[in-house]
C-alpha cells in the first residue's frame, strides 16, 4: 500500500513540514481519547485516598464523531491557509509588512468555523486537544526564506474573549498568551508584548494591530477565540423574562464594536484562519450581529450536543459504559439502564456535570460503612454537591424559553442557514 503522505498537496512548503501527517478520522479519534488508568487493589486503598484517585477522572475523554470532524476542519484551515502565505514569495513578505502595492494579489479570504455548544458539553476540550493533534505549537525553522537568522512559526494560539468584551482587554489576552508560550518554548526569551501591557492607558484598536502584526510575520496558523458570548452584554433578568414571552426572544448587545470588525479584518485582509466558540446565545448573537456571517463558518459550524436520550447508542455503549469502570468501592454498582436514565435526569446530560456527579456520588458512598455505591448516592450528591445548579437543570429539561431564560448559556438560537448547511454536510 502507498504511503498516504506521498500525496501530501503541500509537500515542499516550509510552513506545513513541522504540522505532522494529515491524520484519517479513525486515527485522529484515537488521539483525542483519553481514559486515566482503572482503579485496582481497591480493599487495600483506605478512601480518602481514593477521593484523590477519583479526581483523575477530571481528565476523562472521549470524543464525539463530532469532536473527529473538528479535527479536520481545524486542518482544513492551518494547512491550506499556509499555501496562501509561502515565506518563499517577496509578495507575502510586503503583504505581512502592509506594504500597498503588494497586498493587491489576489488571494481567498481565510478561512474561519464556529463550535457551539451550552456549558460543560466539551466544546473547548475538544478544540484544545484537537489543536495539539499537533506536535507542537511553535516550531523552530534553523533556516528561513529571506531571513538570516532562525525563525518560530506558531501554529497556533487559544484565547478567550475578556468578561469585559473590550478591545484593549481582548488585546492584553492576546498578547498575555503570546509571551507566555514564547516563554514556555523559550525559557528566558524576551517578552515581546511587554513594553504594551506596561502603558497606563491602553488603546485596543492599537494593540490588536501590534499583537497582529507580530502574529503574521509569525505565520500563525490559526487563532482560537473562545467565550465569544462575552462580545455582547446580557440584559438585565427583568428584562429577559419579558423579552423571552415575546416573538424573538432576547437580544444581547454589542458590548464593542471594534473587536467584530476586527476579527472580520484579521480573515478578510491578514489571512489569518479564526475559530470561534461559544454558547448558543453568544453564537447566536454572533449570527444576527454581522450580515456576512458566511464567513465565519466558511469551513465548518460544528455543534455540540447534550445527551438527552440514556438509551443512545452514543451515550450509553460509548460514554456512559466507559465512565461505569471508573468505580472506586470493593462492590461495583450494576451498569443498567436505570441509572444511566438517572444520570441523564440528574446532570441534564451535560458531560462535564456527568463528572462532576459521578465523583460526588462516590464522595457520598464514603461516608457509609459498607463499601459499595448505590443509586441513592446519586440522587444525594445531586441535592447536597450539585444543589446550586438544580434549578438550570431542571430549566433545561422543561425546554421552557421563559425558564431557560433564566440561564443565558442554556438558551438556544436560530444560527441561521449555515447551522442548518453544515448539519446537513455532516450526516452524509
Amino acid at each position: 500500500m502507498s504511503d498516504p503522505n506521498s500525496f501530501d498537496p503541500y509537500s515542499g512548503n516550509i510552513l506545513t513540514q513541522g504540522l505532522g501527517p494529515i491524520l484519517s478520522r479513525q486515527h485522529a479519534l484515537t488521539r483525542l481519547t483519553y481514559l486515566p488508568p482503572l482503579p485496582h487493589d481497591i480493599g487495600n486503598v483506605p478512601k480518602h485516598i481514593r477521593m484523590h484517585q477519583l479526581m483523575m477522572l477530571r481528565d476523562f475523554h472521549i470524543p464525539s464523531i463530532e469532536g473527529g470532524r473538528l479535527v479536520e476542519t481545524i486542518d482544513l484551515m492551518v494547512r491550506p491557509g499556509y499555501r496562501y502565505r509561502d515565506p518563499k514569495s517577496a509578495q507575502t513578505w510586503g503583504f505581512i509588512g502592509a506594504e500597498p502595492m503588494l497586498q493587491k494579489t489576489t488571494r481567498a479570504p481565510a478561512t474561519a468555523a464556529v463550535v457551539v455548544g451550552h456549558s460543560g458539553t466539551g466544546k473547548t476540550e475538544a478544540i484544545l486537544r484537537g489543536l495539539n493533534c499537533y506536535p507542537q505549537q511553535v516550531i523552530t525553522h534553523d533556516t528561513f526564506p529571506h531571513l538570516v537568522d532562525k525563525h518560530r512559526q506558531v501554529v497556533w494560539q487559544s484565547v478567550d474573549v475578556p468578561a469585559s468584551g473590550h478591545s484593549s482587554d481582548l488585546a492584553a489576552n492576546l498578547m498575555m498568551t503570546w509571551d507566555a508560550t514564547m516563554g514556555e518554548y523559550f525559557p528566558g526569551s524576551p517578552r515581546r508584548f511587554e513594553a504594551a501591557l506596561a502603558k497606563d492607558r491602553r488603546v485596543g484598536s492599537k494593540m490588536l494591530d501590534e499583537w497582529r502584526q507580530v502574529a503574521s510575520s509569525h505565520f500563525l496558523g490559526l487563532l482560537h477565540l473562545d467565550e465569544v458570548q462575552n462580545f455582547f452584554r446580557l440584559q438585565s433578568l427583568e428584562k429577559r423574562r419579558k423579552q423571552a414571552k415575546e416573538a424573538g426572544g432576547m437580544e444581547l448587545s454589542i458590548v464593542e464594536d471594534q473587536c467584530l470588525k476586527w476579527i472580520l479584518t484579521l480573515t478578510n485582509t491578514w489571512q489569518i484562519p479564526l475559530l470561534l466558540s461559544g454558547t448558543p446565545d453568544g453564537i447566536g448573537a454572533l449570527t444576527k450581529r454581522l450580515s456576512n456571517i458566511e464567513r465565519f463558518v466558511s469551513s465548518g459550524y460544528h455543534q455540540f450536543p447534550l445527551f438527552e436520550d440514556a438509551k443512545s447508542p452514543m451515550f450509553f455503549e460509548g460514554f456512559f459504559k466507559q465512565l461505569a469502570n471508573y468505580q472506586f468501592v470493593q462492590k461495583r454498582l450494576e451498569v443498567t439502564s436505570e441509572l444511566a436514565e438517572l444520570i441523564i435526569k440528574l446532570t441534564g446530560g451535560i458531560p462535564r456535570i456527568i463528572i462532576a456527579l459521578w465523583i460526588a456520588a462516590h464522595r457520598v458512598a464514603f461516608e457509609r460503612r459498607k463499601d459499595d455505591l448505590s443509586l441513592d448516592d446519586f440522587n444525594r450528591a445531586a441535592t447536597t454537591y450539585l444543589a446550586p445548579i438544580g434549578p438550570a437543570i431542571a430549566a433545561l429539561h422543561s425546554k421552557d424559553p421563559q425558564r431557560m431564560a433564566r440561564y443565558e448559556d442554556l438558551v438556544s438560537r436560530d444560527d441561521g442557514y449555515w447551522s442548518t448547511f453544515w448539519s446537513t454536510v455532516s450526516s452524509i
